[in-house]
C-alpha cells in the first residue's frame, strides 16, 4: 500500500512512446489502453445512477427496528392483530394554558385536535384513546347493578352541566394519571398506529410527524393560543431525526472542506485535490443510486454512511496522488506514472478497502433489518470506491497529471530520509526510536497498562439506553422536553411491557387461567422499576366486587364459573384492552418507570422465569409486546451480537492481512493496536455514558475495518524493505519516509471527516462522531508507535538478507521478493 519507494523503483520514462503499453497485468492493459471508453462509461453510469438517486427518500419503518428472528418478536408479530394498541403508537398531550381542562375553550380545542388526529393516515382508529373517544368508558356499581358508558357524556355541548358530568365520568373511569394529568391541567390522546396505511403502504413517519407538527403550530402557537401540545412516540422520534438529519447537511459540507484542506495542504495541487474529491462524491452518487435501484431507502441510521464514504474515499485517494506525484517529480510522464502507481497500489488498495467493506458487511449477522440495511448501504458505498478510487483516479491523473511544483515538493519526503532532521521531521525521527528495545519495551508496557485499565472499565459497559427519554436526541431537544413534561405529570409512563397468555378459544374464561394471569400480574408488580401492572384478572376482581354492592371482600377471582362468565362477557362487550374477541389471548401490562437496560432486564427475567414455571400447552405464556417489550428484545439481540460481531470482523481482517503480508507474525503486529483501540473505545463509551444499542453497535466494527488500513499502508512497505535485507529499524525509517506522513494524513482526514458530528443536533450522530474520531486517531497512533515496537520483537526474522547501505544499491541489484501486490512491479522493474 506504499507510495513510491526505490526498492521496487521502475525506470523513469519521460516519453510515453518509449513505454511498453502491453506491459503490466491484463487488468492494467484493459484499463489504461481504453481510458477514454472507461471515462465515458463512468460519466454515463454517474448520470444514470444520479437520476436513480434523485428519487431516494429518507424514511423509516417500525418493523425494521424489530429483531425479526427472535422468538419474542415472532410471538408479537404472530399475534399483532389480536393486540390492541400495544405496538407502534404516538402520545399527544394537550395542556390548558390557563386553569384546568374543565373549561369549554380547552375542551373545544381538544375535540378539534382529537378529530384531526383521528383522520391521519396510519392511525388504528378503533383503538385510539382519549376522553373524547367511545372506547374510553366508565363503570359504576349502583343499587340496580352495573352502570357505565363513554367518559364523554352523550349529550355533551360545552355547557357547565355537561362539563361537570365529564368531570364525574373521568373520576369514575379511573383515568387520572393515564389519560388525564394528575393536576387536571392536561389530557392525553393515545394514537396506536397500523403497520400499513389504508392504501397498503408503510406509514410515512416523516409525513405523519409533519402533520402532527402542523397541528401543534395551528393550535398551540401564538400569544392567543389556549393550549400547549406535547408529542412523543416512535413515529415522532423518527420524524424529528429525519428533520434533524436534513439540517446536518452543513456538517457534510464542513467535513468536505476540512478533508480537502488537509489533502491540499499536503499536495499543494488544486487539480488533483479536486479530482480526488470529485471521485469520492461520484462514489456517493453511485452508492445512493444503487441503493435506490435495489429498492431500498435511507433511514436515520444509514443516512450517515455517505459522510463516511467521502472521508474514506478522500483518504485513500491521497495514497494514489502521493505515488503519482513522486514519479512525475522524477521525470516520469503522467501516463506512465499512473500505470506505475496502479501496479503498486491496486491489490493492496483493494485489500484495505475490502477490510473496510468487511467492517460494514459483518453487521449483516445482526438480526435487525435497520442495521442490515445500514451494512448493505455502507458495503455498496465502500465497494464502489474500489472502482472510483483505485481505477478512475489513476486514469484521470494520467490525463491531467499534477502541477510541477506539487511533483517537486513530493520528493522532499524521500530526500529528507537521510538528511539532518528539522522542524516536524523530528517527530518522524522520534518514531524510529520505537524500533529499539528500550523504547519498544516501554511503549508496549504503556499499551498493556492502558489495555488492562480500559478492559476493567469496559466491563461496566451496558447494553441499551442509559438515560430517560430518547437518547438519540439531545437532552434539550423538543422531543425530550415533551417526554419530560409527560413523565412528570402522568402516573403511567409510555414504556409498556406486555406479556401474552395464549389459550384455546374462550380459554381465558377458566378459573385456572385467571389465577395464572393474576399470579403473573403480581410477579411483574414486584420488579424494581415497574410503576404498576394491569390485567384481565384485575378487571374481573373489580367486576366481581361490583356484583356484590362494591364490597372489597369480593374483590377476588371466584372459582364459580357462573360468576366468572358475566365478568368476561362485560370485558368483551366493552372492548377491554386485556383480551381479544375470542378470549384466546389475554395480556398483562407492566408500566415501567423508564426503558433503561437494567429495568428491562429485570422485567424480562421475571416474566421468563414465570413462563418456565407456569407455562403449559393449554396456557402459553409469551413474551413480549409493547414498546418496552421491543426495546428489551433489541437489547438481548444486541448483547448477543456484540462479541460475535467483533469476532467475525477480527477474523476477516486477520485473513486479509495474512493474504497480504504472508506472515502470521505480521498479522499479530497489525491487529494488536486495533484490539487496544477497541478496548479503549468501549472504556470511552462507559466514561461518556453511552450504551451499546442499535445506533452505536456498528461503531466498533467500523473502527476495526477502517483502522486496519494504517497497518496495511505501513507494514506493506516496511516488509518489502526488510525482505530487501534491511533491519527493522532501517526498514521502518524508510517506510516512514515514504508513507508515514500519508498514514498520518489518512488518520487526520478520516477523523476530520467525522469530528464535526460532535456538534450535530442528533445525539446518536454526535456519539458516533466522537467514537469514530477517537478510533481513527488511536488506530493511527497505534500503527505509528506500536507497529515498530511489536516489529522489534516479532518481525526481525523478516530481514533475511544482509543489510543494504542505501536504497540505490537495492535498486541496482536484483529486486527483492515482493509482497503479492508488488509482483507486477518487480517483474517490470
Amino acid at each position: 500500500m506504499a507510495a513510491h519507494y526505490k526498492s521496487v523503483e521502475m525506470a523513469v520514462i519521460s516519453d510515453p512512446r518509449n513505454f511498453d503499453h502491453q506491459s503490466g497485468s491484463f487488468l492494467e492493459r484493459i484499463i489504461f489502453n481504453n481510458r477514454i471508453v472507461l471515462i465515458l462509461a463512468c460519466l454515463l453510469l454517474t448520470a444514470f445512477l444520479g437520476y436513480q438517486a434523485s428519487s431516494l427518500k429518507v424514511s423509516a419503518s417500525y418493523d425494521k427496528m424489530l429483531p425479526q428472528g427472535h422468538p419474542f418478536v415472532q410471538n408479537y408479530l404472530q399475534n399483532r392483530d389480536e393486540l390492541r394498541g400495544l405496538g407502534d403508537s404516538v402520545r399527544i398531550v394537550v395542556e390548558a394554558v390557563d386553569g384546568d381542562i374543565f373549561n369549554a375553550d380547552y375542551l373545544q380545542q381538544l375535540a378539534k385536535i382529537n378529530d384531526e388526529v383521528f383522520l391521519l393516515p396510519g392511525v388504528d382508529r378503533p383503538w385510539m384513546k382519549s376522553i373524547f373517544t367511545p372506547v374510553v368508558r366508565w363503570t359504576e356499581v349502583t343499587e340496580e347493578g352495573f352502570a357505565g358508558g363513554p367518559v364523554l357524556p352523550h349529550d355533551y355541548d360545552g355547557s357547565p352541566r355537561t362539563i361537570e358530568d365529564l368531570r364525574i365520568n373521568i373520576a369514575r373511569a379511573n383515568v387520572v394519571g393515564s389519560l388525564v394529568a394528575n393536576d387536571y391541567r392536561s389530557s392525553m390522546i393515545v394514537v396506536p398506529l397500523r403497520p400499513l396505511d389504508a392504501e397498503g403502504k408503510p406509514v410515512d413517519y416523516k409525513k405523519l410527524s409533519d402533520s402532527l407538527d402542523d397541528i401543534r403550530s395551528r393550535y398551540a402557537s401564538g400569544d392567543g393560543a389556549k393550549v400547549r401540545v406535547y408529542v412523543i412516540g416512535f413515529a415522532k422520534l423518527i420524524g424529528d431525526l429525519i428533520a434533524g438529519l436534513e439540517k446536518v447537511a452543513l456538517f457534510f459540507l464542513i467535513a468536505v472542506v476540512i478533508a480537502v484542506s488537509i489533502i491540499y495542504s499536503y499536495t499543494r495541487c488544486i487539480r488533483s485535490t479536486v479530482l480526488v474529491l470529485g471521485c469520492s462524491i461520484m462514489a456517493v452518487i453511485w452508492q445512493l443510486g444503487l441503493v435506490s435501484l435495489f429498492g431500498y431507502q435511507l433511514d436515520p441510521y444509514s443516512m450517515l454512511v455517505p459522510f463516511l464514504v467521502v472521508a474514506i474515499g478522500v483518504s485513500h485517494g491521497a495514497q494514489k496522488m502521493n505515488g503519482i506525484m513522486q514519479d512525475i517529480g522524477r521525470g516520469t510522464h503522467r501516463l506512465v506514472a499512473a500505470r506505475y502507481t496502479f501496479r503498486r497500489l491496486f491489490l493492496a488498495g483493494m485489500t484495505a478497502l475490502l477490510a473496510d467493506v468487511v467492517g460494514f458487511a459483518v453487521l449483516m449477522i445482526i438480526d435487525i433489518p435497520v442495521i442490515r440495511e445500514l451494512a448493505l448501504t455502507a458495503s455498496i458505498g465502500v465497494g464502489v470506491l474500489i472502482f472510483t478510487n483505485l481505477i478512475l483516479i489513476p486514469v484521470m491523473l494520467s490525463f491531467i497529471g499534477v502541477t510541477p511544483a506539487a511533483a517537486k515538493r513530493s520528493l522532499a519526503v524521500e530526500q529528507t530520509a537521510n538528511a539532518t532532521p528539522h522542524g516536524f521531521d523530528l517527530v518522524w525521527r522520534g518514531l524510529e526510536k520505537f524500533t529499539r528495545r528500550r523504547w519498544a519495551t516501554g511503549s508496549l508496557v504503556v499499551a498493556l497498562v492502558l489495555g488492562v485499565a480500559g478492559f476493567a472499565t469496559s466491563l461496566r459497559l451496558q447494553i441499551g439506553d442509559l438515560d430517560p427519554g430518547a437518547p438519540e436526541l439531545r437532552e434539550d431537544s423538543r422531543y425530550n422536553r415533551d417526554n419530560a413534561f409527560i413523565t412528570s405529570n402522568y402516573g403511567i409512563s409510555s414504556d409498556v411491557f406486555a406479556v401474552m397468555m395464549k389459550t384455546p378459544d374462550d380459554g381465558c374464561r377458566s378459573y385456572e387461567t385467571l389465577v395464572e394471569i393474576d399470579r403473573l400480574d403480581w410477579a411483574l408488580a414486584q420488579v424494581p422499576g415497574v410503576q404498576r401492572t394491569a390485567s384481565l384478572a384485575g378487571t374481573v376482581r373489580s367486576y366481581m366486587a361490583g356484583m356484590f354492592e362494591g364490597s372489597p371482600k369480593w374483590a377476588t377471582i371466584s372459582d364459580n364459573q357462573s360468576l366468572i362468565d358475566p365478568q368476561i362477557n362485560n370485558a368483551v362487550s366493552w372492548n377491554s384492552e386485556f383480551l381479544n374477541s375470542n378470549c384466546s389471548i389475554s395480556t398483562v401490562l407492566a408500566y415501567l418507570a423508564d426503558h433503561k437496560a437494567a429495568t428491562l432486564d429485570g422485567v424480562v427475567q421475571a416474566a421468563t422465569a414465570f413462563a418456565e414455571r407456569h407455562g403449559s400447552a393449554e396456557r402459553q405464556i409469551l413474551l413480549a409486546a409493547g414498546n418496552a417489550g421491543v426495546d428489551a428484545v433489541t437489547n438481548i439481540v444486541v448483547r448477543e451480537a456484540n462479541r460475535k460481531m467483533l469476532f467475525y470482523v477480527y477474523a476477516a481482517v486477520a485473513l486479509l492481512c495474512l493474504v497480504t503480508f504472508r506472515s502470521w507474525r505480521a498479522v499479530i503486529v497489525a491487529l494488536l493496536p486495533l484490539v487496544l483501540t477497541s478496548v479503549l473505545a468501549e472504556a470511552l463509551m462507559v466514561h461518556l455514558g453511552i450504551g451499546i444499542k442499535v445506533a452505536t453497535l456498528p461503531v466498533v466494527a467500523l473502527g476495526v475495518g477502517i483502522g486496519i488500513d494504517y497497518a496495511i499502508y505501513l507494514l506493506s512497505v516496511q516488509l518489502v524493505f526488510q525482505r530487501s535485507g534491511h533491519s527493522v529499524g532501517e526498514a521502518y525509517r524508510r517506510a516512514l519516509a515514504t508513507t508515514g506522513k500519508v498514514v498520518a494524513l489518512v488518520g487526520v482526514t478520516l477523523a476530520a471527516g467525522v469530528v464535526t458530528w460532535a456538534w450535530s443536533p442528533i445525539k446518536f450522530q454526535a456519539d458516533m462522531g466522537i467514537l469514530l474520531t477517537f478510533m481513527f486517531m488511536w488506530n493511527m497512533l497505534g500503527a505509528l508507535i506500536l507497529v515498530p515496537a511489536l516489529s522489534h520483537f516479532l518481525l526481525r526474522g523478516e530481514s533475511r538478507a544482509a543489510p543494504v547501505a542505501d536504497s540505490s544499491a537495492v535498486a541496482a541489484s536484483a529486486v527483492p521478493s515482493p509482497l503479492p501486490h508488488d509482483r507486477t512491479a518487480a517483474a517490470t522493474a
